[in-house]
């Protein structure tokens, strides 16, 4: 990095602290209102902020590693339905969710079950929740965030390992956000979303541009084979020839990540529990200050939505294209791919003589460059395994070897095609180090809202003033830090499957359910509160004996069968188990609560957008 790259480096993350704390200077911490002053901003978020800051809380380091690294990865353009049909999720819950969730004037997400159901749900959501939050969001986040925070500092002459990533990211995100709470927080993601989608288009020019300058004989195509390339083509016609296979958003049935079948059920579970109910995200619009202004701001993010892949999907696929050999490379010399490749093998020498084994060892180019013989080994022994599978009715469980290492896509692009010295690069990584604290401060915030009002203030002490709330929030800001720091590291085993990929399947133990519960209260207004708890702990079983006994379904598909599963039974037992009346939501707020006509219409369109990028890509 040269001084100029330095300096607006430091003037971004300085820019982002200062805001943010000024924003929330005077914050009232002991008067009747500092509870919601300090956990939902005063509720007195306007529809810009709330826009920039959902998408700020939600694109971090998760989607720029791990959804550019799916896309370098054989899913490439499929991996998008993740944003597009994000963009259909965010309009429906600003017209069906949250005029319920204003109404009530709710703190998180799970005190809405027990304005439906009982205590015991809301309980057992949050349990599920903090376990959710921290152990997979919070760890995740920051591990996505140091993989290439590491990569770019010792590309820069700064020698860090990934651990010290981990706490330098964690410790900075906890300084705002325990300090200022979620105002500190929404106002430095106005910094920080629209600097992180300028820097992802950024990147997006550098590689197209590195692209149509590269040789034909020095790229890849999207399976890791010489590019076939007509002469003399241009930038995009290049690009189209290397990606076809990969810019299409429908997969086979059979594939494990996003099937078909998961964009007509499956893959709207995740969605509408991360944007309707999960409370890191949901905390931005439960703080706004009326029913419009939460619409609006839903509406504007939905459309941000949808230029996401563009800045992010696309140049992962680039950069396979590109950086091949550097994935390679990078893939060889890395411990946990190197542990993860033997221990995948040693599990074929261990099957390969058993009859009744339905194992397939499946694995990319990069390690059959490295293995041929193997491979070819291998590949004689999965077609004998396939055989007795169709024979059967059954489905095989997939094991991979890995030659590539994916999830290096980003640092490769910043690290070989930004130009240093001239403050570009420091505007990168100043902005994608914003993604990154952005998000953690979100779950930071949300998790020690959930504490707090959930367990602290219902069970521990009931009587707690709002200072005593707030105080015990900026505790755990701090504890939650620490325990995501030490737990993220672990997560370089490549055995989780890819940091994205991680994230939304472990999230499957939960999000049906919730989900679920949910949809059933909204409709079902008779059902006793034993139908939400039994919805809420039915849905891990479920999951976890889907996932044992077929292991061939992919985790998209386990949601929708989890989701259906929960539904029926709450269904039975609401037949035995109900009010005599429909339950009634109280309205407990004093703010508006009329609807946008204007939000309404430019949502119809997101919808519409939406459906042609589909069409387009199909």
């Amino acid at each position: 990095m040269g001084w100029i790259d330095i300096i607006v480096f430091v003037a971004f993350v300085a820019s982002v602290i200062g805001l943010g704390m000024w924003k929330s200077r005077g914050e009232e911490t002991h008067g009747d209102d500092g509870a919601a002053d300090y956990f939902l901003a005063g509720r007195g978020l306007t529809w810009w902020l709330i826009g920039f800051s959902l998408i700020a809380a939600n694109i971090s380091a998760e989607q720029f590693v791990g959804m550019s690294g799916s896309a370098a990865d054989y899913l490439g353009l499929a991996i998008a339905s993740y944003e597009w049909m994000a963009a259909i999720t965010l309009v429906v819950v600003a017209f069906i969710f949250l005029p319920y969730f204003l109404k009530a004037g709710i703190f998180t997400i799970p005190q809405f079950l027990e304005v439906r159901y009982n205590h015991w749900a809301r309980l057992i959501m949050t349990i599920f929740m903090m376990i959710i939050l921290i152990g997979v969001s919070l760890s995740g986040v920051i591990y996505a965030g140091a993989v290439t925070m590491t990569d770019l500092f010792n590309q820069n002459g700064f020698g860090v390992n990934l651990t010290t990533s981990c706490w330098i990211l964690g410790l900075f995100a906890a300084g705002y956000v325990a300090v200022g709470g979620l105002k500190a927080a929404v106002w430095a993601d106005l910094i920080q979303g629209g600097a992180l989608i300028i820097g992802g288009a950024l990147i997006a020019w550098f590689a197209f541009h590195q692209l149509g300058l590269t040789d034909a004989s020095s790229l890849v195509d999207g399976s890791g084979a010489a590019a076939s390339i007509p002469e003399g083509a241009g930038v995009l016609e290049k690009f189209q020839a290397l990606n076809a296979d990969k810019m299409h958003m429908v997969l086979p049935k059979t594939d494990l990540n996003i099937p078909w079948t998961a964009l007509i059920v499956g893959l709207w579970i995740p969605n509408f529990y991360y944007w309707g109910l999960n409370q890191y995200i949901t905390q931005r619009i439960l703080g706004s200050a009326s029913l419009r202004e939460g619409q609006k701001g839903l509406v504007f993010a939905a459309a941000l939505k949808l230029i996401v892949p563009f800045i992010i999907v696309v140049p992962g696929i680039i950069a396979f294209n590109l950086y091949s050999n550097e994935m390679a490379e990078t893939a060889a010399s890395d411990p946990a791919i190197k542990m993860a490749n033997e221990e995948v093998l040693s599990r074929y020498e261990a099957v390969k003589s058993d009859p009744a084994s339905m194992d397939v060892f499946v694995f990319d180019n990069g390690w059959l460059k490295t293995n041929p013989e193997k491979a070819a080994e291998l590949s004689g022994y999965n077609a004998a395994v396939a055989a007795r599978a169709d024979e059967a009715g059954v489905t095989v469980a997939e094991n991979k070897l890995v030659g590539y290492k994916y999830d290096s896509a980003l640092g490769l692009l910043i690290g070989n095609l930004i130009p240093k010295g001239k403050g570009v690069l420091g505007f990168i990584i100043a902005a994608l180090l914003g993604a990154i604290v952005s998000s953690l401060a979100a779950v930071l915030n949300a998790s020690s809202t959930i504490f707090t009002m959930d367990i602290y203030s219902s069970y521990i002490n009931k009587k707690a003033t709002q200072f005593q709330l707030v105080t015990i929030g900026r505790i755990c800001v701090g504890v939650f830090v620490a325990i995501g720091c030490v737990v993220s590291p672990l997560l370089a085993d490549p055995r989780f499957g890819g940091i994205f990929k991680y994230i939304q399947e472990f999230q499957g133990y939960v999000s049906p359910g919730i989900l679920a519960v949910f949809v059933f209260g909204l409709i079902n207004r008779r059902a006793k509160g034993i139908a939400g708890v039994v919805g809420l702990l039915a849905n891990p079983v479920l999951y976890y004996i889907i996932h044992r006994v077929f292991p061939g379904v992919a985790f998209l598909d386990r949601m929708a069968y989890c989701f259906f599963s929960v539904l029926i039974i709450m269904t039975i037992i609401g037949l035995f188990a109900k009010h005599d009346q429909p339950v009634e939501f109280e309205h407990n707020t004093n703010m508006d609560l009329t609807s946008s006509k204007g939000a309404k219409f430019w949502g119809i369109g997101v919808v519409v957008a939406t459906l042609i990028l589909y069409w387009i890509f199909r």
